[in-house]
């Protein structure tokens, strides 16, 4: 059983949640979100909540309650306050530029490597930090791994790009005797 799906799902003052013909749409000031939504659930929309329940008592059925409810709380999240990923670079030349709507790395190839900037995702640079801002949690999260993955942080020098935040763990390298 799903204890997540148990609780209603709060909706901000001004989004507004919908479903139908097996779509969960979401309006807010930041935007609008739209989504399969699976046909073994119910949905009952309030004013101020939405509560989920599922219409069998299988386990597929509750595996799908559990995601169904966080893919909406997401959702929510996403076109009423956004989401964001920064990533910093690190490394002699290592650096971002945004040209247009594409994303220019140089990260120690013989060529710059470009990346295109995907619909819905902004992007900003400031010196070594990358931020990357949207309103779908999954399309910001696989934009910042897909940039993560040009170049990951090394663990002996920590060259390449990394969250902020994250932790590299380091070795120790060679000993001279």
């Amino acid at each position: 059983m799903s204890r997540i799906a148990k609780k209603p799902i709060p909706v901000p003052a001004k989004t507004t949640v919908s479903v139908e013909s097996g779509r969960v749409l979401v309006k807010g000031p930041l935007g609008e979100l739209s989504r399969p939504f699976h046909a073994n659930l119910n949905a009952s929309v309030g004013e101020s909540e939405v509560l989920l329940t599922p219409k069998r008592n299988d386990s597929a059925t509750k595996a799908l309650w559990g995601s169904q409810a966080s893919h909406l709380k997401n959702m929510i999240e996403g076109v009423t306050k956004g989401f964001e990923k920064k990533l910093e670079i690190e490394g002699v030349g290592y650096r971002f530029e945004l040209t247009g709507d594409k994303l220019k790395l140089s990260i120690g190839f013989s060529h710059p490597v470009l990346l295109g900037i995907p619909e819905g995702i902004a992007a900003k640079v400031e010196k070594s930090i990358l931020t990357i801002s949207g309103t779908d949690k999954e399309k910001v999260g696989q934009f910042a791994a897909v940039v993560r993955s040009m170049k990951k942080p090394e663990p002996y020098k920590g060259k390449g790009i990394h969250y902020i935040g994250e932790v590299i763990r380091r070795k120790q390298g060679k000993k001279t005797v």
